[in-house]
């Protein structure tokens, strides 16, 4: 399967199945467009027909571009079968239950009221509570008891807002310091906080404790101040930029990136994105909302070709930034084309509900945040472990070949089957499709990998070679070894 695609002044064809990139001219686009079902003698007429006023495409020129596009198709970058059907599934199952990252619900409740909120202000539409250093401890303990060999691990600070339960925090990075030491094993901590709390005193925390840090902001003080309001309405825009800035600045280089939500009341997100890299950040995400389609936030089919055109108007900007010498990371756009995860991993997904829970202030497990306190995904706790092995079970299958209509969908391997929540919110299933979700990756896809092209493109007028082909299929975990 192919994906031919123009954007940016470049003609794209990526081949699905082994991830090859070809950036060719108009008339290798045409007929690499007519080969499958064409004849050589077919593809030089329409060809020559179509270009009749161009003295520099002729017949010889043709013949050559569809020898090209066979050779290509022999090496396997063209036209290449789906061979990873079969695979579909059994990386989970090869992993022995083994569970590699906590998401701690530290605290079910928050200083901020947004009106987006898909955990209704932090607490899950249920009670607010904060989680004792007690349960905190035992989430730790049962994720190193059920690591199997896997040497680092990960805990994300979640909430609500995770600030409003500090001392349990550092008292539970404290803990995790001791058991690494006890049991040969590596904590890489997350906090994701709203900036409203902090102060030098958690920021000197922050720095020095966690391998990564996720700090919200949704743009434009106007755009921010609409939605991220306390409980008085006040915005929370003045309060955490600068916080947010003072931050970074003293973290030296160690992993961050600014997290916003855009919606229906920014579909031009785009300038909030530029807003936030011109406040000097430079790892950045803005995420679409989420949420019931009756709520004002809530994107709109009318919303859907705007933000696509946004997309590209980013993609673009980022390109000219970065020849500017004043570049950004957007989340979206992170993608590796030189070798990446491997194919188990693509086509497997997130590793919600199997490699991956969110961990409630009472102990409670679920397969990620956005499934807490509904009792269908309830998968168990954190003293009896796994007790609803059918929800995992029913994770483990969930990936990029779980659903139908994803079989001859491009960006399969890129997308792993999209969000099981998303899903399940859309569709009231975990393998259904949420169509809205699935034309944004497209898009963001369509972009990030025009964005490699044009990286590549100027490394090739360097003299500087980069092949652009799938992730390998390391066998790792096939032979019982844990991967990373």
């Amino acid at each position: 399967m192919i994906h031919q695609y123009r954007m940016g002044g470049y003609n794209i064809v990526l081949d699905t199945c082994s991830g090859s990139i070809h950036s060719v001219d108009e008339v290798a686009y045409d007929i690499i467009s007519m080969y499958p079902e064409n004849s050589r003698e077919d593809i030089v007429k329409s060809i020559l027909e179509k270009y009749v006023h161009r003295d520099d495409v002729t017949e010889d020129d043709v013949m050559s571009c569809i020898d090209d596009i066979e050779f290509l198709k022999a090496e396997g970058k063209l036209y290449t079968p789906d061979t990873f059907a079969e695979a579909a599934g059994t990386f989970k199952e090869r992993s022995k239950d083994v569970i590699k990252a906590l998401c701690l619900h530290v605290a079910h409740t928050c200083n901020l009221n947004c009106s987006y909120c898909f955990a209704s202000q932090g607490k899950y539409h249920g009670q607010r509570a904060l989680m004792s250093l007690e349960t905190g401890k035992r989430a730790l303990d049962f994720l190193i008891e059920n690591s199997g060999d896997r040497t680092n691990l990960e805990v994300d600070f979640f909430g609500g807002e995770p600030l409003m339960n500090w001392q349990v925090v550092k008292d539970l990075v404290a803990y995790g310091r001791e058991q690494e030491k006890i049991h040969d094993k590596h904590f890489r901590f997350t906090l994701t906080t709203n900036g409203v709390l902090l102060n030098d005193e958690v920021q000197e925390f922050v720095n020095k404790e966690m391998s990564n840090v996720v700090l919200s902001l949704d743009g434009r003080k106007e755009i921010n101040d609409q939605t991220r309001v306390d409980y008085a309405g006040v915005g929370s825009y003045d309060r955490i930029v600068p916080k947010f800035q003072k931050l970074v600045k003293a973290r030296g280089g160690k992993n961050y990136y600014m997290r916003g939500t855009f919606t229906h009341r920014n579909p031009d997100f785009t300038n909030d994105v530029f807003h936030i890299a011109d406040l000097g950040f430079t790892e950045l995400s803005m995420e679409p909302v989420v949420c019931d389609p009756s709520d004002p936030s809530a994107l709109t089919e009318a919303d859907l070709p705007i933000l696509k055109e946004q997309y590209e108007i980013l993609a673009k900007e980022m390109i000219k930034r970065d020849r500017e010498g004043r570049g950004f990371t957007f989340y979206h756009y992170m993608i590796d084309l030189t070798g990446g995860p491997c194919i188990y991993k693509r086509i497997s997904g997130c590793g919600s509900g199997t490699e991956y829970m969110a961990v409630t202030p009472w102990g409670d497990l679920y397969p990620c945040h956005q499934f807490v306190g509904d009792p269908k995904y309830l998968l168990g706790d954190i003293w009896k472990g796994v007790t609803n092995t059918a929800v995992r079970d029913e994770f483990k299958h969930c990936n990029a070949y779980a659903r139908k209509e994803c079989q001859d969908c491009w960006a399969k391997l890129y997308c792993s089957g999209g969000c099981a929540a998303n899903s399940y919110h859309a569709t009231g299933n975990i393998t259904g499709v949420y169509e809205y979700g699935c034309e944004l990756f497209k898009k963001r896809m369509e972009c990030a990998i025009m964005i490699k092209v044009a990286e590549n493109q100027e490394l090739a007028a360097k003299g500087i070679e980069v092949p652009i082909e799938l992730g390998s299929t390391c066998n790792a975990c096939a032979d019982g070894e844990a991967c990373e």
